[in-house]
């Protein structure tokens, strides 16, 4: 029987690191193999071969019209990304099948992916997922199918402009309680930019003034928002992934954070060029003030993949600086100078070229690659020329510009 000859039937995927999943981004090759494993001689059809990924949303509501009757809307919408088919094994002309004799069989596959992608997500109303599947055909007997998942994750490079540009923001309340005032709250905060990637710390910078007759307690936390949209109609859902809690600020005082540390968590990428669902987050500074509702205060943040290039962390820094010194000045806050790099930071060592080096390629995901980079590396790392108090291009006697004897 054909059911006892059929030992393994399975979708694997080439990857350079076995033990780890399969990742690709949009525009890449998806290369690998069906495999079967036949205890006996058997005959066998056509096999097909579907790649597939698509978002879907999918959520339901219930309204209550009177005091008896409810009824429930149900909201649902797909966006396709990814749809290829192609045949690894042709059943022969004239209805006849392929003979395949015991023992290990494989049949290759390579395609590519489109240039347009969504992030691999999985959330509570909604998904973007990838996917393989492969049909074998065989006479009087079913289909057998194999299926295998693969991750997509679209690039998202911090080390733009737009990403790198300081946020800063500030706001105020006046605290009620009984219809009786009880003061006013401010806030100004500040980060570095806008982009960073999970396992980063993000450095805040805030002043807080308490002008209230009770003591308040000021916090910050990183929030994701996951927003779903069918028909017309949104759906969110809003996380903490990380928060602190800062020094408790009595009444009349001021509180000033010199870069008060909150590291961000493992956490999947934002999500903003897809239609149906979009994963954003933020920096949201809060004052819990007895008696009245809390002051909030939110900065923008894009998680991406591809980390501060080492080599920009420096000019990062500067434009940070440039931009304080037009903004941030004016809300109060002041920050400390940076130094200027030691000059054994720049040439050349082991623990320096460590450190200047570029980004594992599990981390850049190919970006930092080709020709261009290498140029850049190579002028980077050329040791500076040699100091001399003698000038090695003396000017020549014929050169000199004659001196006039009436002078």
């Amino acid at each position: 029987m054909i059911f006892d000859r059929l030992k393994r039937f399975a979708i694997v995927l080439d990857c350079p690191e076995l033990a780890s999943p399969p990742v690709f981004s949009s525009g890449e090759s998806v290369a690998g193999r069906v495999v079967l494993e036949l205890s006996g001689e058997a005959r066998l059809g056509a096999l097909h071969l579907h790649a597939e990924g698509c978002a879907k949303v999918h959520w339901t509501e219930s309204r209550s019209a009177g005091s008896s009757t409810a009824y429930t809307q149900s909201y649902s919408d797909q966006v396709d990304f990814l749809s290829h088919q192609e045949t690894l094994l042709a059943p022969p002309d004239h209805g006849e099948v392929t003979v395949l004799p015991a023992g290990h069989h494989e049949f290759p596959f390579t395609f590519q992916l489109p240039e347009t992608l969504a992030t691999s997500f999985e959330g509570k109303h909604g998904s973007v997922r990838y996917w393989l599947k492969a049909k074998l055909h065989r006479p009087w007997a079913s289909v057998k199918k194999a299926k295998k998942e693969f991750t997509v994750i679209e690039p998202i490079d911090i080390n733009t402009p737009a990403l790198l540009a300081p946020q800063a923001g500030a706001k105020e309340k006046l605290a009620r309680a009984w219809y009786c005032n009880r003061g006013q709250v401010s806030i100004s905060a500040k980060i570095d930019r806008k982009g960073y990637t999970p396992g980063e710390v993000i450095p805040i910078f805030a002043e807080i003034d308490n002008c209230t007759t009770r003591t308040v307690v000021p916090k910050a936390a990183i929030i994701q928002t996951q927003t779903f949209i069918a028909r017309g109609n949104k759906k969110q859902k809003k996380s903490i992934v990380a928060s602190i809690v800062g020094d408790s600020i009595a009444a009349g005082k001021r509180e000033v954070w010199h870069g008060r540390a909150l590291k961000i968590p493992p956490v999947g990428p934002s999500i903003l060029q897809c239609r149906i669902i979009h994963v954003e987050y933020a920096l949201k500074v809060c004052i819990d003030i007895p008696g009245t509702s809390k002051l909030f205060l939110e900065l923008p943040l894009v998680i991406g993949t591809i980390p501060l290039h080492p080599f920009g962390s420096r000019t990062s820094s500067i434009s940070s600086q440039y931009s304080v010194n037009i903004d941030w000045l004016r809300m109060g806050i002041t920050d400390q100078p940076e130094a200027p790099p030691e000059y054994s930071s720049v040439v050349s060592g082991e623990e320096t070229v460590g450190s200047l080096s570029p980004p594992c390629p599990e981390e850049a995901s190919g970006i930092l690659e080709g020709p261009f980079f290498a140029y850049i590396q190579e002028f980077r790392f050329r040791p500076p020329p040699l100091y001399s108090e003698v000038d090695p291009n003396p000017p020549s006697d014929n050169s000199a510009r004659p001196r006039c004897m009436t002078c």
